[in-house]
């Protein structure tokens, strides 16, 4: 069963060529039309089976809130279709639906009556909502008066109150504060084991792939590539690039997964090894074991500046550690075509047991947006495992002094 239908859906608005147009248009309706159509989203189709989270990400202006909107009600579509089974929560724009002058309390009755609570159910509710907003003595005083932070507190403690069969979010926990965001996303986690269907909204790359089963990325009102989280994000982080757009590639590798790689290919990559402490390669490496990672590289073209850094991923896409010489003061500079380069950056891998992947990029700054010559995602695998360390849990092996006394 799926929770969320959506058939070719599309978002139109008329836009006319001067401010007389429209009135015009309005007291000649029979005559030639004066507007044209700027279509904000078009052909949008997916599906989202219940008790299953799906993640729309994309830059500003690429179709995500007005996607949300219309799969609230909010706003209608042009053309397509969406079909809604179950009851829907959405926190959506920062203090959508509140009104200022009313006090907390007095739109925590309004908004739920909005959410199909009754009066009997809201007041039994009061106090649970007071306690998990934490605004304390705020929730008499009108809205009007409260920081951005108190809004979300207050919003998302209605909206999740009950728990929904459909949550949709959208970037508005972003400004809550951390003590905030770690006990809604508890409760986002424990709804979602309970059956609630998810959708969400975001840039944040660990929380698309720690929480979502699928994601879809929007591009120019239109998807430009949907399916597994990591996968997306890949692209995505290709496509942030501001010359490289053209040029991205996805191929399979030897696990199946997709590999996604992108650059206008200044700079080549010719080989990448993971090496012991005897400069031997390996696949396999214990924890805490001083490793490095050695990439080599040519340059087919004169450049200005070259960056070389590495990504290391777990095996849900989420980055545990990346660095790249930019930051370790060690950049490049006026390099010729043919030049050839090492680098070697070792360090002590104290982390978890699992396989990891390392993503390469090759770029000109201390990031890869303004000039990308080569981003490779999952460039190789390995895998840890605990051969001597105390037994631990988590992402990271952490150097631990035990000391025992009688008192």
């Amino acid at each position: 069963m799926n929770a969320i239908i959506v058939q070719g859906l599309g978002k139109a608005y008329k836009q006319y060529g001067t401010k007389w147009a429209r009135l015009r248009e309005w007291l000649s309706p029979t005559s030639r039309s004066r507007h044209h159509l700027h279509w904000v989203l078009k052909d949008i189709s997916f599906e989202v089976p219940k008790g299953q989270a799906l993640g729309i990400i994309g830059i500003n202006g690429a179709g995500k809130s007005t996607l949300l909107k219309m799969l609230t009600g909010t706003t209608q579509p042009t053309t397509g279709s969406i079909v809604i089974d179950g009851r829907v929560a959405a926190l959506l724009e920062l203090g959508m639906g509140f009104h200022s002058e009313f006090s907390g309390r007095q739109n925590v009755y309004m908004s739920g009556q909005l959410l199909g609570l009754t009066i009997d159910q809201i007041e039994q509710l009061m106090p649970e909502i007071e306690a998990f907003a934490g605004i304390g003595g705020y929730i008499d005083q009108p809205v009007r008066i409260y920081s951005s932070g108190m809004q979300v507190r207050l919003a998302f403690s209605i909206a999740t109150a009950v728990r929904p069969d459909i949550l949709i979010v959208d970037e508005a926990l972003s400004v809550g504060d951390i003590e905030f965001q770690h006990r809604s996303f508890d409760r986002i986690r424990r709804y979602q084991a309970l059956g609630t269907t998810l959708l969400f909204v975001s840039h944040d790359k660990q929380l698309i792939t720690s929480i979502c089963d699928r994601a879809i990325l929007l591009d120019g009102g239109k998807i430009a590539f949907a399916g597994d989280p990591e996968a997306v994000m890949d692209y995505y982080n290709a496509m942030l690039s501001e010359d490289t757009k053209p040029v991205i590639s996805q191929t399979l590798d030897q696990e199946g997964k997709i590999q996604t790689q992108s650059g206008s290919g200044e700079v080549q990559l010719i080989n990448t090894r993971l090496l012991d402490e005897q400069a031997l390669p390996v696949e396999v490496v214990k924890v805490g074991q001083l490793i490095t990672i050695e990439l080599l590289t040519k340059c087919t073209q004169d450049i200005d500046d070259l960056v070389a850094g590495f990504m290391i991923k777990d095996r849900l896409g989420q980055v545990i550690f990346g660095t790249n010489t930019f930051h370790h003061g060690s950049q490049l500079h006026h390099l010729k075509a043919g030049d050839s380069h090492r680098f070697s950056f070792s360090l002590p891998f104290n982390m978890g047991p699992g396989t990891y992947s390392v993503s390469v990029a090759l770029h000109a700054d201390d990031q890869h947006i303004s000039k990308n010559y080569l981003w490779q995602d999952r460039a190789f695998l390995f895998t840890l495992v605990n051969a001597g360390e105390p037994v631990f849990v988590g992402s990271h092996s952490l150097p631990t002094s035990v000391h025992v006394t009688v008192v």
